[in-house]
């Protein structure tokens, strides 16, 4: 995209060079500079191509800077704020934002005094490497707030990633943060714990791990299909009850609690094709494990 103008990003860890990388290789930005904590950059493309310049410490950004993102730490977000808005006045039309997916937009108030319009910009996508995680950028869903002026420099780069903009209420911004946490975040210590029955069961934790990636990403493309309620499948949604008790005598006393507490989610999906006598045998099940 020409004429993108020049960007700011503080912060060279996995989101911040992510985010970086995938504008630059969509052309969203005419130029970019990171910033960080450390003399050296990283090892990264970006530098290494040539593609941005890297800044030792806080800088105050350029006249034709578009776009300030704080790519830290939640809890370093305020005082980042504050001393960003020591440096000086905002260059005209710049926006900051911060990457955090549960802050509001308040902890931007110094710079919005400072002349920056301010707003959130959290990708929607897990962000595990700074340099696969931009290939996972473009066409993921971005959670935009901010001011009509945050908004629109957002959409705009955004739009050059080719993702669509998920509006967020600023009061609501926990919530939706939850959510994605326990769509992704949640799902590295399932695999786990699966990976850790199968080496009970005789087979090493690599293989087990190789063996139950094509399961899941089954799963995730039955649900992208059928949705999540035409995509339940198993014991349970089946009222196999006599399996379901087989596990829990199979599983130690934490695998058993929770198993359970999954389990009572996913009845909870089955129900209404359920006969009502199996859905409450299995919730009183269940509910027992839980209990202890």
């Amino acid at each position: 995209m020409s004429g993108g103008g020049h960007v700011v990003i503080v912060g060279p860890g996995r989101a911040g060079l992510s985010l970086g990388y995938a504008l630059v290789r969509a052309g969203a930005v005419d130029s970019l500079t990171v910033s960080g904590r450390r003399v050296e950059p990283p090892a990264h493309p970006l530098f290494t191509e040539g593609l941005a310049e890297y800044a030792f410490g806080l800088i105050r950004p350029g006249p034709h800077t578009v776009a300030m993102f704080l790519a830290v730490p939640d809890g370093v977000v305020p005082e980042l704020a504050h001393a960003l808005a020591v440096l000086g006045p905002a260059p005209e039309g710049c926006a900051a934002f911060h990457m955090s997916g549960a802050l509001s937009t308040d902890v931007l108030a110094p710079l919005h005094a400072s002349g920056y319009e301010v707003g959130s910009f959290h990708p929607l996508q897990a962000l595990a490497h700074p340099v696969t995680g931009a290939a996972r950028l473009p066409g993921s869903w971005v959670a935009v707030t901010g001011g009509p002026g945050a908004v629109s420099v957002a959409r705009r780069l955004a739009a050059a990633l080719g993702s669509p903009i998920l509006a967020v209420p600023e009061a609501r911004r926990p919530l939706y943060h939850a959510a994605a946490v326990m769509a992704s975040n949640f799902l590295p210590p399932l695999m786990d714990n699966a990976c850790r029955l199968l080496e009970r069961a005789g087979i090493p934790y690599e293989q087990a791990l190789s063996a139950l990636l094509p399961l899941v990403r089954g799963t995730l493309e039955n649900i992208a299909e059928r949705g999540v309620e035409g995509s339940v499948a198993g014991p349970i949604p089946r009222g196999d009850v006599e399996t379901v008790e087989l596990h829990l005598r199979a599983l130690d006393p934490e695998g058993r609690r929770l198993y359970a507490t999954l389990g009572l989610e996913l009845l909870r999906l089955a129900a209404p094709s359920m006969p009502e006598d199996t859905r409450r045998s299995l919730v009183e099940r269940l509910n027992a494990e839980i209990r202890g």
